[in-house]
């Protein structure tokens, strides 16, 4: 057995630039006693580029069932074992969901090692809110189940980020704009922390006339970022007004202010101003 502790260790690794991993990463993967691959291929240059020349086996979404059971078995017989994935935080829309969940089922300990991630640095860099943010991974790719998808999120308050594949990328973009609106802000961050690295943040409408007339943009690893609803519509003010004018006959002013935002899930200033206004005319 190697330096580290008889563990599964998941490890990010650089989404691009291969100097972005840790110090600790480059650790632990050159330690353990075996590292779980996406593909092995694949993550032999990053290994290499890093001395690192610790054996590889590869598990990905067509063998991580049968895969597992025979890396947790090592690991329960006292051998430490890293998952790595193609690029950036493993079981983020990559595999490794099972193999965590196993292990956790058996009490085997999980150990995570802290990285890149393209979601992570596509939003620090977008200009759009990181307040409150949903990661919804790839959109269907028929465009009816993904607006469909998409309608779902009209109203979510929080920026919502998707990963999506350069071949469907613009047949995506076309469905937010017709779901979402050409004002609603978008971001495509393309080829993070790569030679050719792009973030474009812009009205939505503008951003899929830019990307339709540059065909560089549909290339690479992409991220697509899309602001939240700023403002839910619960119901319009023709029906605000119905409401509160009742209710201004029977009570007082901050009191049906109130209970107008009760009944139709809007803030009570909101309420409280139109009540105001009601009043004054």
């Amino acid at each position: 057995m190697n330096d580290a502790t008889a563990a599964l260790y998941i490890v990010a690794t650089p989404i691009g630039n291969l100097a972005d991993i840790s110090a600790r990463a480059i650790e632990v993967l050159s330690s353990v006693d075996l590292i779980a691959a996406e593909d092995t291929r694949h993550s032999k240059y990053l290994l290499q580029h890093h001395g690192i020349q610790t054996s590889t086996i590869s598990l990905h979404e067509h063998n991580e069932q049968q895969r597992s059971e025979l890396l947790l078995a090592r690991i329960a017989a006292g051998e430490s074992i890293a998952l790595i994935s193609d690029a950036g935080t493993p079981l983020i829309s990559d595999p490794g969901f099972r193999l965590v969940n196993m292990a956790r089922e058996q009490g085997i300990k999980v150990i995570p090692i802290p990285g890149a991630c393209a979601v992570i640095t596509a939003l620090s860099a977008s200009g759009l809110s990181a307040e409150r943010f949903a990661f919804e991974g790839f959109l269907p790719p028929k465009s009816t189940a993904r607006r469909q998808v998409l309608e779902k999120l009209t109203n979510e308050p929080r920026t919502l980020i998707f990963y999506e594949s350069p071949k469907r990328m613009v047949a995506s973009l076309q469905d937010m704009l017709a779901v979402f609106g050409g004002e609603r802000k978008a971001c495509l961050a393309r080829e993070l922390t790569k030679m050719f690295e792009t973030i474009v943040t812009l009205p939505l409408a503008e951003l899929v006339e830019v990307v339709i007339n540059d065909p560089n943009h549909q290339k690479g690893e992409i991220v697509l970022l899309i602001e939240g609803q700023s403002t839910v519509v619960d119901s319009d003010e023709a029906e605000q007004a119905r409401v509160l004018q009742i209710l201004l006959q029977e009570v007082p002013l901050k009191q049906a202010a109130s209970i107008t935002a009760s009944i139709l899930g809007i803030k009570k200033n909101q309420a409280y101003d139109m009540a105001l206004k009601l009043q004054q005319k």
